[in-house]
This record gives structure tokens, sequence and C-alpha cells, in this order.
């Protein structure tokens, strides 16, 4: 599912009669409102249609003008993968916050350079995918930089859903947010060259970002950007010399289950990591 509005972009100024300026908009332009997808039973879809279409009329960020929902027959049969373990960084401002997601970064051999081009990319908030970055130059290898790279065809099978549902409602994080940015993570970690995974949401309503990877899991990170910013991105971090076509078609093309549910942690200091006392 997505939802969209048209909104006006492209300020122009114009002379009226009485010479004077004035400013006038000559373009609309579509912004995204809601997203969703996921990997169902047919017995499901109406259940599921009705779900994402009032997700998207009742987004905090606005009622959408267009809202596409694309039901798509996946024959192939999903590889069954576990999910990350969940854990959330304790940070009391965003330089903390930041500062976390750098340090755990580093600590899995990512570059400066690739750190400084992915909080680019969240900054400047073009994209409406992922770009991925090379861990050590930093060289971002996504053919189509607008549009970026998309992970897709995924999802969760319902025992494991349940399981996932009742270990976060402990911790008090049972949101469709967290559950979907979990089994998306899942998915990008389980490719064999990929690093590490940073994403701040576009959302100006969620301000928890995270770093996924294979060694830490699935790191919250509250408070990463202020309330009310629009600035949000993804970035995939990836080993050097890599095929870009391999890994696109595993993330766009490749049907992917979580079946397995790993530990739901709470919330640690990021010198837990650091120490390696949470390896």
């Amino acid at each position: 599912m997505r939802a969209s509005q048209k909104v006006r972009s492209q300020k122009s100024e114009v002379r009226s009669r009485n010479s004077e300026l004035r400013t006038q908009n000559s373009k609309l332009a579509e912004t995204h409102i809601s997203g969703a997808e996921g990997l169902y039973e047919t017995s499901e879809i109406q259940k599921v249609i009705k779900k994402y279409t009032l997700r998207a009329l009742n987004h905090p960020k606005g009622r959408p003008d267009r809202i596409v929902i694309t039901i798509e027959d996946i024959r192939e049969k999903p590889e069954i993968i576990p999910s990350l373990p969940v854990t959330t960084i304790k940070c009391s401002s965003i330089d903390e916050a930041k500062d976390a997601v750098i340090k755990i970064l580093r600590l899995l051999k990512i570059s400066e350079r690739a750190i400084d081009t992915a909080f680019d990319v969240i900054k400047k908030n073009r994209m409406r995918g992922a770009a991925i970055i090379t861990s050590e130059k930093g060289n971002r290898l996504e053919p189509d930089r607008e549009r970026g790279v998309r992970a897709s065809q995924l999802g969760i099978n319902k025992t494991a859903l349940k399981i996932l549902s009742s270990r976060l409602s402990r911790l008090g994080i049972n949101t469709e947010t967290v559950k979907e940015a979990l089994i998306l993570a899942s998915k990008v970690a389980s490719y064999e060259h990929v690093i590490a995974e940073l994403c701040v949401s576009d959302d100006p309503y969620y301000t928890t970002g995270y770093v996924a990877s294979k060694k830490f899991g699935y790191l919250r990170i509250p408070g990463i950007k202020h309330k009310g910013s629009k600035s949000g991105g993804r970035a995939f971090f990836v080993k050097e010399g890599i095929n870009v076509e391999d890994i696109i078609d595993y993330l766009e093309r490749r049907p992917v289950i979580i079946g397995k549910v790993t530990s739901c942690k709470g919330i640690i200091s990021v010198n837990e990591i650091l120490n390696r006392l949470y390896l």
C-alpha cells in the first residue's frame, strides 16, 4: 500500500497589473503519506486491505488523496529467517543518540566517511528508498539515487507474530511501526554482504531510529531527531566489491518470512555494547 497527497511546490514570482510582485505556486508535487506491505495468505487479503486503507486514511501526516494497493501472487517459496534480537539504547538527547549511532557503526568497522555519507542522505531526505553505501570508501552504489533501493517481499508468519507481539508488549513497544521495521531490518541483515543498516523515519511524529546488524541485532535509538522534523532516510552499509545487482534482487524480489522470534530485551547503555558485554 502506498498513500500520497499532492502539494503545491516550486513557487514563482509574477507581476500583477498594478506592477506589484506576487508569488504563485506553479506545480503540484506528490508527497508520501503512508506505506505498508507484507506476505499474507489468500484468505487474509480482504482483512489486510481494510487494515491498510484505514491506516492510510488516519495517518498523522495528513489525509491522502491517493491510495494504491497492489496485490501480487508470490509463486516462489519464501526463505524462512529468524528476527533480529531487539534492544533499546538509552539516550537522553539528540547528541547522545547520534553519538551512540556513530560509536556502534564504528564498532562494526564502518568508516567515518561512510557514516558521514549516510547522515547526509538522512538530512537531505530526498530518497524514496534506501542508499547502498560501501563500508570503507563510503561510495554510493544504488543505480537511481532518487528512488534508492526498497526492501520488499517480506513478512512474518502468524505464530511468530503472536510471540513477537507478546514479547514487545512486555516492553511497552508493541506497535505496527516497531514490528514492521524489525521485519524489514531482519531481511536486510540476512543478506550475507550487508554489515549494518541505519534508519531514521521521515515521520515528523516518530523520533526513534535504529541501527541493525547481525552482530548486535536491532538496536532502537530513541530521540534521534526533533519532534516535528521531516528529515529521515535509510542506509545499507555493505562490503566493498559486492555485486550490486545481486543485493538489489535479494532485497526487492526474493520473498522472506520471519519464522522464529529471538530475544526482545529492555533498555541498555551504549557502553554495554562498546565494552563487549552484550556479545
